[in-house]
């Protein structure tokens, strides 16, 4: 009697839990799409109301033409003021922390986006100005050369002379010799301007950033630089160039018998490459280890291809015209300045940044902050604003920036830009494998569409899973937690306890399309 009874109480049980289970299964909302692995929600659309109406404009009108995300033309007008002030102005931040103001961009586009007719659109006033300083040092140039010519030729019949002069002639024809020589080396030969180069080795580049007065940059709709600096052509990687001229460090270069040195140099990268790139740059030897990934600012735009207007209006003129005139006069302005222009901020702009310091700080925090994964990228996202809000400033008052103070309106268009370059940095060292939670997250959700089951308990999941992954079944709840964020799976009730013993383990629906 008692044993039957047992039977039918524990049946009832289990009717009641299917019926409860069932019940639940009828109230539970339905699948909506998950969001991509790798991806916490959309990104951010680029903020071009945070750059100064001149290039907003041509951004929105070039974005607008080219029917391309206005990502592609913000990212690569950041790198064009860049070019235009990089080497030429300094943000004090506080104390002994200054900031040069140039920039390491990267926009990751598919093929067939016209990134190189963004490009063009936006890069063009650059090299009207490099053609415009060109034509100004021109004559002074001819003239150096022509001058250190006949120099020359009086040096080498000195040098003549005091090579056959005799007795008491000799010692005065030597010292005409060596006057002579002095002179052709004091006359320097003004070198041509360079604003930009595109696919270049970290020697060549090195040289003419230092030809340069401690400036240039690479702009290019294509990302063979990074192949190079892995060792395409010397099978050596060749990052101190990028390294030091991001960081602003002293470069030196030794070459036939001579040194020359710039103390500070300033190097630009403005780049559009195809996405697979960024898988690839991740591997590359060095690139992450020695601080290279951690420099640049990146942007991953949602490809329009397919949805695009087939006869778009045309830049308006007087929207190019006035970026060519304004980014030109910039660039030229600034190529004049030798020591750079400090730029300080006002109260309100030191306190707003201070604020924006803090806020950053607790994000970089290993057991809880969104950035702790990144820090190498995150730890110079600080710096990054102050860079844009350099650029800013410069750009909105081109001939007196350095007078004024920069306001604490340009510092938080710069902070809503950086908030914009975290986003998308996320999203690119997701998909680098830099989140140990996403990659083990990746797993689980790879193991769930091999087996293609519609439920789980993290016991079965725990068992079935490779131990060299998860040594531990509290190494799953972070995963777990993710997919359930992104909607892959659904953390179901719990059912009620029966009785003493071990709570049931946590059970998971699945997203139907994993089990289709």
């Amino acid at each position: 009697m008692t044993t039957r009874n047992s039977r039918q109480t524990a049946e009832a049980i289990l009717a009641g839990i299917g019926a409860s289970t069932a019940l639940a299964e009828l109230r539970a909302p339905a699948w909506e799409p998950p969001a991509p692995l790798g991806q916490r929600g959309p990104l951010p659309s680029f903020p071009v109301h945070a750059l100064p109406s001149w290039v907003a404009d041509q951004v929105s009108a070039v974005a607008e033409e080219t029917q391309t995300p206005l990502d592609l033309a913000g990212c690569v007008g950041l790198a064009a003021l860049s070019t235009a002030a990089g080497g030429r102005a300094v943000v004090n931040v506080r104390g002994s922390w200054t900031e040069p103001v140039n920039l390491f961009v990267l926009v990751a586009m598919p093929p067939g986006s016209r990134k190189s007719a963004v490009f063009r659109a936006m890069t063009t006033p650059l090299s009207n100005a490099e053609k415009a300083l060109l034509e100004r040092i021109g004559p002074q140039i001819t003239e150096a050369e022509v001058a250190r010519r006949l120099a020359m030729d009086v040096a080498e019949k000195a040098a003549r002379t005091a090579g056959s002069a005799r007795g008491e002639a000799a010692p005065e024809a030597l010292a005409e010799a060596q006057s002579a020589a002095l002179a052709v080396e004091s006359i320097k030969v003004p070198v041509k301007p360079r604003l930009i180069a595109d696919d270049i080795t970290p020697e060549t580049a090195a040289s003419l950033l230092v030809e340069q007065g401690g400036r240039l940059a690479v702009l290019s709709a294509e990302g063979g630089i990074f192949a190079t600096l892995a060792g395409r052509y010397s099978g050596t990687p060749n990052l101190d160039l990028f390294l030091k001229g991001h960081a602003g460090d002293p470069l030196i270069i030794d070459r036939r018998g001579r040194t020359e040195r710039v103390d500070h140099a300033a190097l630009t990268m403005g780049l559009a490459v195809q996405p697979e790139i960024i898988a690839d740059i991740a591997g590359m030897p060095g690139f992450r280890g020695k601080g290279l990934l951690g420099r640049i600012l990146y942007s991953l735009p949602k490809s329009n291809v397919g949805y695009r207007r087939i006869d778009p209006p045309p830049v308006p003129e007087h929207v190019a015209a006035r970026y060519d005139a304004n980014l030109q006069h910039l660039t030229i302005a600034m190529h004049a300045w030798d020591d750079p222009a400090r730029l300080v901020l006002s109260a309100e702009a030191a306190g707003l940044f201070t604020e924006h310091r803090s806020r950053t700080e607790t994000r970089l925090r290993p057991d809880s902050g969104d950035l702790g994964h990144i820090t190498d990228w995150a730890g110079k996202f600080d710096g990054a604003v102050m860079r844009m809000a350099g650029l800013l400033h410069l750009a909105a008052h081109i001939d007196d920036a350095w007078r004024r103070p920069v306001t604490a309106d340009t510092v938080s268009a710069a902070i809503t830009l950086g908030e914009y370059f975290t986003a998308h940095a996320l999203a690119t060292f997701d998909a680098m494998g830099a989140d140990p939670d996403l990659e083990a997250a990746r797993v689980v959700h790879a193991w769930l569409q091999r087996t293609r089951v519609t439920r789980f308990t993290v016991r079965e999941a725990f068992t079935a899973l490779p131990r060299s992954r998860f040594r531990k079944v509290t190494e799953l709840e972070a995963p777990l937690d993710l997919l359930e964020q992104l909607g892959w799976i659904r953390r179901e009730p719990e059912p009620p306890r029966t009785g003493p013993g071990r709570r049931p383990s946590p059970a998971y629906a699945v997203h139907p399309s994993l089990s289709a």
